[in-house]
């Protein structure tokens, strides 16, 4: 949850939706975002552009860096090392109707996943950082892609992790609105997700 100080609504991060205070029913635009590194994101974007942080609050940006790689001992933002725990970190994916969620410590195992989700080929890679990921559309259902270093492959033709051609320079990748989150957090905002599950 976040406060809006001038409105005194609250807001759930997972839906962006004010539960509580005078805009209560209200949904915030999501905007397409991406998690990555700050290495992959000038690796992608060598012109990018980064905030700096708040010196004042430099202690709290600190405490945070354990979260963001799985390591805080905090109760409400442990990860669990299990999965399909409550504190499990998952992949969730939206597509159109649809939603999955993919278990971390599994995509941390495979680094690339190519699956489905309803009626559309996707496939889901995790960077060699072990943090930036992408989900984009496959091209087609026969279509399967590996994972070489950082690039992901499917034939003769290779993406980077923005999803360009490198090989021609001319088609582009689909992106699919992906999140990180608690396996908890995923399961309540879409109830009916589907897990996937490996044989």
């Amino acid at each position: 949850m976040f406060e809006d100080r001038t409105t005194r609504s609250w807001w759930r991060q997972a839906t962006g939706e004010a539960i509580v205070g005078s805009l209560k029913g209200e949904v915030l635009p999501e905007i397409e975002s991406s998690q990555q590194t700050v290495g992959k994101l000038f690796e992608l974007h060598p012109n990018a552009l980064v905030m700096q942080l708040d010196e004042f609050s430099k202690d709290n940006y600190d405490s945070l860096a354990r979260y963001e790689k799985g390591r805080s001992k905090g109760g409400l933002t442990r990860k669990d090392s299990l999965s399909w725990k409550d504190k499990s970190w998952v992949v969730g994916v939206q597509l159109g109707n649809e939603s999955k969620a993919y278990d971390w410590e599994m995509i941390r195992r495979a680094r690339i996943i190519n699956d489905r989700i309803g009626d559309k080929p996707v496939v889901l890679a995790l960077s060699s950082d072990q943090q930036s990921f992408v989900v984009f559309e496959r091209p087609a259902e026969s279509e399967n892609f590996t994972i070489r270093h950082d690039t992901l492959v499917a034939g003769n033709v290779t993406y980077d992790f923005s999803g360009r051609n490198t090989t021609m320079a001319t088609d582009q990748l689909k992106k699919v609105k992906a999140y990180q989150e608690f396996w908890h957090s995923w399961k309540t905002f879409h109830p009916n997700t589907t897990q996937y599950l490996t044989q």
